[in-house]
């Protein structure tokens, strides 16, 4: 394996009014170049662009506009491409490959893109992959998916730049000199004492900046530190964004070092975890993308949308206790939905907030309780302000001044209850183990659902009867 040649594929879209995004003319070439069935259009459209500009454009073009794409241009498809696909459409794309061009592309892969993308393969291909590599590079492989799924060992490269401790500025550089098997891209010099145990590294920029004779082990910097193989990529990925890291060295259970992380693939577990915290919020899977067949899109999104029925037939019921009191004053159902709106905004502002403090540690037991009490705070004061406004409203739309004092009570309750919820039920299910971005949604609703129906109905059954 080894890193892809990327002089020849290196254009990037010029900055638009869209950003980076890719030109609706040059998306509208390519489907033109498919439906004419041109390869030699096609390859001259694409082979200029980035990979990551062919991705996108794999994502926006309908499935069967991609099957053909890939039939016509298979060649030109290279690991880099795969690499910067989603899980999902991956999947999809690899289906429609000759097995030697998807040979043939992961061979181009570092090592730890070729481990992200041959564990989600079958069997049969996976197989089929291992055996066209190296002997070298299929044990690397083959010893990296022995680690625990989501893990460091599973994230890191093994392709890194290793010196012993006591080497000297011109002996690095002159090893690097001699060798053409280097890392396309690293950042740092690992060094290593005489049992392979790392004890610090050197940027590049320090070794360049340095005299020969400059013994390397007083150049380290200091924000060295090692990461064990077996620890969850989530924990990787909040070190190198807490401690500002561009590369870790990775050891074994005997402290050796056995690989590298690099802040790019740091950086991809902390955008895959944002993007699924914000999916499960919204009750979907942590795993959908737009590319996803709609069996899968509904198979994914049925059991939240289960979980909220039975949470509305629960707010049902508590509705149910008080048919008597809508049947005799029909302003209630009118005015109920916002009362019960305003809470259900409220919860969901503050459970944002609250699942991503837990998910980037900002929210912990040092600071609870001062989080709690803002929450309430913010809750009460906005639960006040729009009382005010609704208990006026009430008044001059129905003519009935307790009926503005009723929902005015029951919007500060509710909005005060929903501030609490939307932070103590995450703090909750994430002390029993529970993801708080997949349920918490759900239950903050029903507490804000049933909790303001029953305040507003309740009142208006003390007061105005």
């Amino acid at each position: 394996m080894s890193g892809q040649d990327t002089d020849a594929k290196d254009t990037v879209p010029e900055a638009t009014e869209d950003g980076y995004q890719l030109d609706r003319s040059l998306v509208q070439q390519v489907l033109e170049a498919i439906d004419a069935a041109d390869a030699t259009a096609l390859d001259s459209l694409l082979e200029p662009l980035h990979p990551a500009d062919i991705a996108d454009l794999l994502e926006q073009i309908s499935g069967p506009e991609r099957r053909s794409l890939l039939s016509l241009w298979s060649t030109g498809l290279d690991g880099e491409v795969l690499s910067e696909l989603g899980e999902s459409l991956r999947e999809e794309v690899i289906e429609y490959l000759p097995n030697h061009v998807l040979v043939g592309a992961v061979r181009e892969l570092e090592s730890d893109d070729v481990v992200d993308l041959i564990e989600d393969l079958e069997d049969g291909q996976q197989e089929l992959i291992l055996e066209a590599l190296d002997d070298a590079d299929r044990a690397v492989v083959e010893d990296a998916l022995s680690y625990p799924e989501f893990s460091a060992g599973r994230l890191m490269q093994r392709e890194m730049v290793v010196a012993p401790d006591h080497w000297n500025v011109g002996q690095v550089i002159d090893f690097m000199r001699r060798h053409d098997d280097l890392p396309e891209q690293f950042y740092h010099v690992i060094l290593v004492d005489p049992a392979y145990h790392p004890t610090g590294y050197v940027t590049l920029g320090r070794i360049l900046g340095e005299k020969r004779a400059h013994l390397l082990r007083d150049m380290t910097e200091d924000s060295f530190r090692t990461i064990p193989a077996s620890q969850p990529e989530g924990d990787v990925a909040y070190a190198f964004n807490q401690y500002h890291l561009i590369s870790a060295p990775v050891v074994d259970e005997d402290e050796r070092l056995v690989g590298v992380i690099t802040i790019d693939d740091a950086m991809v577990v902390l955008d895959e975890e944002a993007e699924e915290d914000i999916l499960r919020l919204a009750g979907v899977g942590g795993d959908e993308s737009i590319s996803d067949r709609t069996l899968e899109t509904v198979r994914q999104r049925f059991p939240w949308l289960a979980v909220n029925l039975v949470t509305a037939i629960l707010a049902s019921l508590v509705i149910a206790q008080f048919e008597e009191i809508l049947s005799q004053i029909v302003a209630l159902a009118v005015l109920m939905p916002i009362v019960a709106s305003m809470g259900g905004n409220a919860g969901t502002q503050s459970l944002t907030v609250a699942v991503r403090a837990i998910a980037t540690r900002d929210l912990t037991g040092a600071n609870l309780l001062r989080v709690v009490r803002r929450e309430a705070v913010a809750g009460l004061v906005n639960g006040l302000i729009f009382a005010v406004v609704m208990g006026v409203i009430g008044v001059l739309w129905f003519g009935t001044p307790l009926l503005g004092v009723v929902i005015a009570a029951a919007m500060v309750v509710n909005m005060v209850v929903a501030a609490l919820a939307g932070i103590l039920i995450p703090i909750g299910l994430e002390k029993l183990g529970v993801d708080p971005a997949l349920a918490s949604g759900a239950f903050v609703t029903t507490v804000t659902d049933v909790v303001g129906f029953f305040a507003f109905l309740g009142l208006a059954a003390v007061m105005l009867i």
